[in-house]
């Protein structure tokens, strides 16, 4: 039984963070473990508090699966703070694992879910030990510190990242214009393809970033190439959004048992960049 863990933050809501997480590894059938960084207390319509855990608890939680579990892949998702990302990545640096990077920043409803002070730790600390990072055009922007209007944009932003340390960059294309979410995947040995879907108007897509790293982490515990995990779990998050479940009265949560009751497979193409 593969194993992963998610290190992430809370959703009341049931629509992203750490639930998020669980929900998609159980339905893409990986043994999921958690380790909280920060309780919200949200809804679709926005995120209303939050409640750090202390950096050592986080790599209390940490330490303790670690030290009993074989874990396979490790994803990252709210962060929150400078001292608790420096517990993850010190922690991580004694148990070097394969590492998934969402580099969750905004809430959907536009609630931080990063302090500004984090985004050098992020870089400077997590970056260096990471597998693949799966940033958005927003979080692609304020990492690499390029403005992304363009595919030329893109790929310069991607080069700046891999040069902190990252094996593989997935820049996102949700928030790029076109018929088509476009994924463009860099690599540090110079691979490219990208991943497309038909792009779908929507606004029930809270917690989509969190689903298709989730996703994505459970393919590589289970043995899939980097380019099958992309292409998988953008057909998991492709019927997830699809599919809606028109829960709440904001940004609906997506459907994470979309993907095994259809699996809208001919919907995602993933070709050579």
């Amino acid at each position: 039984m593969e194993i992963v863990m998610t290190i992430a933050g809370t959703d009341s809501g049931g629509g992203a963070g750490i639930q998020a997480d669980l929900k998609t590894f159980q339905e893409l059938k990986v043994f999921g473990t958690s380790v909280v960084t920060a309780v919200t207390a949200q809804n679709t319509q926005g995120v209303a508090s939050i409640q750090a855990m202390t950096p050592d608890f986080v790599a209390k939680q940490m330490t303790t699966v670690l030290s009993d579990l074989r874990v396979d892949v490790v994803k990252t998702g709210m962060l929150f703070s400078p001292d608790i990302i420096e517990a993850v990545a010190t922690t991580l640096a004694e148990n070097p694992l394969p590492l998934v990077i969402d580099p969750v920043m905004i809430a959907k409803g536009g609630a931080t879910l990063l302090q500004q002070e984090a985004v050098t730790a992020l870089k400077d600390k997590l970056l260096p030990l990471a597998t693949v990072i799966t940033p958005n055009v927003p979080e692609a922007e304020i990492l690499s510190g390029i403005a992304i209007e363009s595919e030329s944009d893109q790929l310069e932003a991607a080069h700046r990242l891999l040069q902190s340390g990252v094996q593989y960059v997935i820049m996102k294309g949700g928030h790029m214009d076109g018929d088509m979410a476009v994924d463009a995947v860099y690599s540090a040995t110079g691979e490219r393809f990208t991943v497309r879907s038909p792009r779908i108007a929507t606004t029930e897509t809270h917690g989509t970033g969190c689903t298709f790293s989730a996703a994505l982490t459970a393919f590589l515990a289970r043995g899939f190439t980097m380019k099958e995990a992309v292409t998988e779990a953008k057909r998991f998050v492709h019927a997830a959004i699809s599919h809606p479940l028109h829960i709440g009265h904001g940004h609906g949560p997506t459907n994470h048992f979309a993907y095994n009751e259809l699996i809208a497979r001919q919907e995602v193409i993933c070709s050579e960049a």
